[in-house]
Formats: structure tokens, sequence, C-alpha cells
């Protein structure tokens, strides 16, 4: 089995590889995925998220390890193990981050990734509803639709930010991404708009692409000092695949560092203490671990306006269902966050520092089963943290799931941003077109004031907005694990693109980067197979 390009992940990055590493007919690809096939209904109904949230057929279903910043809780963190990957669970949420994100990234030494240089491969990526202009494209293979008939609390939502003195925005991905308003989805004609589905279903009639699933793999093999052999165990055989041109890893921020480690490159110390011979000493791999945690502030409905309420009347069921079946509306086309919004926690920020996901509903646990009461969520997440983690193999064994260090609030820039979001969530709630909702506070509860009870409510409650990225460090100093093409430094013919490279966390949900850093990626990966 020998092909032009392996691909090893089939992600929201992995199935944009794959479509257009394939797309011209001169190349071989071979796609990996470790999951099954999207064939799940629920992957593919918007309101499925909660049917995979906890599946492990689909779900890698990951904990990390006791955070001392968590109070030393761990952290469920789901991802996605199916074609699709976490495209194909996740939230359906489409923001693209902030201009200086991007910015900030080429400031690191990181040439041609700034907002003027990634903005084309977000249009390109793109279809959106709502037509082309200069931010958005209409022709690209993500579909991005519009929220059909928001819930009414998410309407008073947006209405109490702007009555707290916020601006409206009805669009997070245009000229600004500050305020508050409805979130564009990524999904088309009442179905999620997956990876798999935009990108990998209409490449998989090319003869030049072969996509394997339940295709674990294990680790990659050298000639020297180039990668050229991808080792997976499929069906319960040992595989092996050749790589004539590159093996891409878009595995995901959890993953593509693991196989790297597994595969030799890393702290040497790390490999050595579990049996794995060491290939290139490279501590940065599993470093810089970042990821959004949310803290979710729960109020008590008056009315029975929340999908609580739509989930306890077999009527309401009912009306849900056929609105879905006919019409491809209602609660069911649109997922769980309808409405958001990106803040200021201080008047002298020069940009959001915080972002909201408004659902209508309520739950201990994102996923969970539903409160039997009337409730709404306003979560809230620092867009920027300061704190960091890492991650690390645990042996040598590729089943066995790598140790996640997440660092949450191990700074006290992050601690006291935390505080200040909550703050800004009470007064929200305090304005007339949402209180006039509200029963009262369910979590954190009036009675929790002062700064330090809610810093500790924050690390009694606070879990991942599923945003993991940054382990394989894009970079120009010796310790960052790619360079500016996404090359793994010090080896040839292996690449890493998926949001383990970022250098820093965008400011918002990282599929659409996800997406953006792929289709860049396939341009330099096409550009050097031209020379």
């Amino acid at each position: 089995m020998d092909f032009d390009y392996i691909i090893v992940g089939a992600g929201s990055a992995g199935c944009v590889l794959a479509n257009r590493l394939s797309a011209s007919g001169r190349h071989r690809v071979l796609l990996l995925e470790a999951g099954p096939k999207d064939r799940y209904p629920w992957l593919h109904i918007p309101i499925g998220y909660a049917k995979t949230m906890f599946h492990p057929r689909y779900n890698w279903c990951y904990d990390t390890e006791p955070d001392p910043g968590m109070n030393g809780r761990s952290i469920y963190w789901p991802r996605g193990k199916v074609l699709g990957g976490s495209s194909a669970i996740n939230g359906l949420i489409y923001v693209r981050g902030q201009r200086e994100d991007y910015d900030h990234w080429a400031t690191l030494g990181n040439r041609g990734w700034s907002w003027d240089d990634v903005l084309p491969y977000f249009i390109r990526s793109e279809r959106n509803q709502r037509g082309a202009d200069d931010f958005h494209g209409d022709r690209g293979p993500q579909g991005v639709s519009d929220v059909d008939r928001p819930n009414t609390l998410a309407r008073a939502f947006i209405a109490s930010c702007i009555e707290a003195g916020y601006p409206a925005n009805d669009d997070f991905n245009g000229a600004s991404q500050e305020g508050a308003g409805p979130y564009q989805l990524i999904t088309w004609k009442g179905r999620r708009c997956s990876s798999a589905t935009g990108y990998l279903k209409p490449a998989r009639k090319r003869r030049n692409l072969t996509v394997e699933t339940n295709a674990h793999v294990c680790r990659l093999e050298f000639s020297g000092a180039r990668a050229d052999t991808v080792v997976y165990r499929q069906h319960g055989q040992e595989k092996r695949a050749l790589a004539r041109r590159e093996i891409i890893l878009s595995a995901g921020a959890l993953q593509s560092p693991q196989l790297l480690q597994l595969s030799g490159i890393g702290d040497a110390a790390l490999l050595k203490a579990h049996g794995v011979e060491v290939l290139r000493h490279r501590p940065g791999v599993g470093q810089n671990l970042q990821d959004h945690l949310q803290v979710r502030v729960i109020h008590r409905c008056n009315q029975p306006l929340t999908t609580n309420d739509d989930m306890r009347s077999w009527w309401r069921q009912l009306r849900m269902g056929m609105q879905y079946v006919f019409q491809r509306s209602g609660p069911m086309a649109v997922g769980i966050n309808q409405a958001g919004a990106f803040l200021k926690t201080r008047v002298e920020l020069d940009r959001p520092d915080i972002q909201f996901h408004f659902a209508a509903l309520s739950a201990d646990l994102p996923g969970a089963p539903l409160h039997d009461f009337s409730g709404f969520t306003s979560s809230v997440c620092q867009l920027r943290p300061s704190s960091r983690g890492h991650l690390e193999i645990t042996s040598a064994d590729p089943f066995a799931k790598p140790a996640m260090h997440p660092g949450y609030l191990s700074t006290e820039q992050d601690q006291q941003a935390i505080v200040a979001a909550l703050r800004v969530a009470r007064r929200i709630a305090a304005q007339p077109a949402l209180a006039h909702y509200i029963v009262d506070e369910y979590k954190p509860g009036l009675s929790l004031e002062r700064d330090d009870e809610l810093l500790e409510f924050a690390r009694d409650t606070g879990v991942t907005i599923f945003h993991p990225s940054g382990t394989c460090r894009m970079g120009a100093d010796d310790d960052a694990v790619v360079d500016c093409t996404l090359k793994v430094r010090g080896v040839a013919g292996l690449r890493v693109v998926d949001c383990s490279i970022m250098p820093t966390l965008v400011s918002g949900n990282t599929h659409a980067p996800a997406v953006m850093i792929a289709e860049k990626a396939s341009d330099l990966i096409l550009a050097d197979a031209d020379d």
C-alpha cells in the first residue's frame, strides 16, 4: 500500500486535506480514521449533540488529569472519533476569531499567517446562506446558516446585552467581532455540515482517494530522518502504508502530539521513560496546551419557553419531530447555542476578551440530562487565557490515552478575568429584557458575591468548551514543533495540520480556524509538489 500522501485523522482538517489533495487526480491519497463511518443519524441532526456527547463509539471520551486549578477535578474532554471528527459532534458554532489573533501569529515569526493572509482561505471554504461579500464566500464546501426562528429567550439575551450598553452585532465574522447577536452555524438546509459532509463526501468517488475507517494509527516509521510509513491497526490486524511524498498528522491537538511522541519525536526523557526510541529531542511536543474554560450561569425561567419544557412534554417532542421531518426546521434544526456575545470585561481593553454562549436549556453539564425545571444557561469563557498546560504519553501503547494537564486558572490574570466575566453575566441578566423571564439565579446563586467566592465557583463547576489547541506549536524559534509551512522541524516528509499548530488560541470557536488551516496547508503542500 503506497500513496503520495497519507492523512492521519478525518476530522475538521483531515477531510479538507483529503478533498483538496485529491482534487487534481494527480496524487494518490490515503485518509485514515480511527473511528467508524458517519452513518449514525444523530451525527447529522443538529440537536444530536446531546446523543453523541458521551457516546463511546463516536467519541474518545477523554478525561484530563486532576487539575490543581479546578480544585483537583478531572474535566471531561469529548473529542470526535468518526468521519468528520469533532466537527461531527460539536456545538455547530461558526466563528473565526479576531483579526488580531492572526496578526499576532505573524508577529511571532509565522510568515503567511496574518489576517490578510488567512481571510481568503476562510472565504474559499465558506458557503454562507447570506451570500458573498468582502468577508464571506458562497461557493465553498462548508455550509454556514443562520438560526431559523431563534428562541424567545435568545432574543431576550441579545436585547439585554444592548440594554447593558454593549453593541449589537449580527455578524461575528464580519468587520468587527464585538457585540451581541445570533450565531451562525455549520448547518445547511437543516442538517449538520461537518467536514465529512462538506468536504469528504463529494470527494469519495475519486479513484485516487482511499478512505479507511476503524484504522487506529499506532506510530510513524522513518527512513533516516524522513517519515515514510504509517503503521495502523484495523480489525485486529497491523497494517502499513507507505507515503512517497508526505505524511500529514491531522489527528487533533491531543492525538497529533501523542503520535509524534509514540514515533520518537518529543522530550527525550519522557520517551526513554516509556521505552520509546528517540528520533528527535523536541521538548515542545505536547507543551503549550491551551483551552477555553467555560463557567455556566443558570437561571430558572418563569415561563415554559425552554428546551427543558419541550423535553418534558410528549406533545412538544412530537411537534419538534414533525417540524424537523417535514420542514427541516424548529429546535432540532438549530442545535443548542443560538445567541452569543463577544464583550470586554474592562472598557479600556482594545478588543473583546470574553465570549458568551446562550442556550435556552439547562443541565448540570453540557450534554447531561436536562433539569426538571424551566431553565436557561449563559455560558461565559475567557477568550485568550494565559494559563498553559501540557500533554504526554503514559506508555508506548498507542491505545493508552495520553495524560492531559490543562492548567486551567493557573495565572492571576485568568482568575481575575473569569470573575469579571461572571459579573458581566449578572449585569446582563439584570437588564429588563432578560430579567422579565427570571425567577432566580440557580447557579452560582446570589449568595455568592465576593471575588473569592465566584472564583471558587469557577474552580468547582467550570468545564471545557471543547477547544484544546497549541500542542504542536508553529513558530520560528528552536522550541517550536512546526515551521510556518507546518513541517515538523528536524525531520522530512511530515507535517501537522490541525489546531495543535496554533501558537496562541484564537478568540472564539475552533472549527472554522481548523478548516482554514487545512485549506492553507493544502496550497502549501501542492506548491511543494509542483517544485
